[in-house]
């Protein structure tokens, strides 16, 4: 690859995260990123990214492994001439159901995606950012993790969850001027969301301000901004893009 700034995105092959990739890619970044299934849509995201005259690279890796995720670091390491400037902790998965009902598994395998998969990805991350002394880290949450969410205990744990550690690893990593945030997604229109019956569509609208959902841009526009040489003085902050969920 060449000079140009070099960022990993977790979860790129389909939704919040390839509207990320796309979105560093226009910003003039390479992108390297994970996928864990589905190799033609990571295809489709690399190629989304070429066209925006940047290099792109799919690795297939899953971040609930930790050694995965030391290759996947060192595969963007290499492909960034040594360097990763930004990282996009992104990978993320829901198991919803009452707790009274939630088993054992549902509760550990989003916990292992969602929370674990960042912690592994910011260690390996934050090795080569504190040698560089610079370097970009941006986790996303989810307004879930803000205010709660009821059938999705795990997946507001695993999201606040994300939140505490952004606000940690902000404090450690600040004497070297690398910043840590957060984005809080509300409800994003994602096959996710298309999947809901259009009774519970109408019930997320009714519990946003805006009255209509957001889309994958919408969060990786704030991802750009935190990305970029604009937002260096802010660290350990929450963003929410939520159309005003969590007022």
């Amino acid at each position: 690859m060449d000079k140009r700034k070099t960022a990993l995105v977790t979860g790129g092959s389909r939704g919040i995260g390839r509207a990320v990739c796309v979105r560093l890619a226009q910003a003039g970044m390479n992108v390297v990123f994970n996928y864990c299934q589905g190799k033609k849509a990571a295809e489709e995201t690399v190629e989304l990214c070429l066209k925006e005259h940047v290099n792109a690279v799919a690795v297939q890796a899953d971040v609930r492994c930790a050694e995965d995720c030391q290759r996947l670091v060192k595969e963007a390491q290499a492909a960034g001439g040594g360097f990763i400037d930004v990282l996009v902790n992104n990978a993320g998965i829901t198991r919803d159901n009452l707790i009274i009902k939630m088993s054992d598994k549902e509760f550990d395998d989003v916990l292992d995606v969602n929370l674990i998969g960042y912690f592994y990805m910011m260690r390996e991350v934050s090795k080569i950012m504190l040698r560089q002394k610079s370097g970009k880290i941006i986790n996303i949450s989810s307004v879930v993790g803000v205010i709660g969410n009821a059938g999705q205990v795990n997946y507001a744990a695993s999201k606040a969850g994300v939140i505490g550690m952004t606000k940690s690893l902000a404090r450690e990593l600040a004497s070297r001027k690398i910043t840590v945030n957060a984005i809080a997604p509300g409800m994003i229109e994602t096959d996710m969301t298309d999947a809901v019956t259009e009774s519970a569509r109408e019930r997320m609208l009714a519990a946003i301000p805006f009255q209509t959902m957001g889309k994958p841009e919408d969060i990786a526009n704030a991802a750009a901004f935190l990305a970029g040489e604009e937002s260096g003085y802010i660290t350990g902050q929450v963003i929410c893009v939520d159309g005003g969920m969590a007022i």
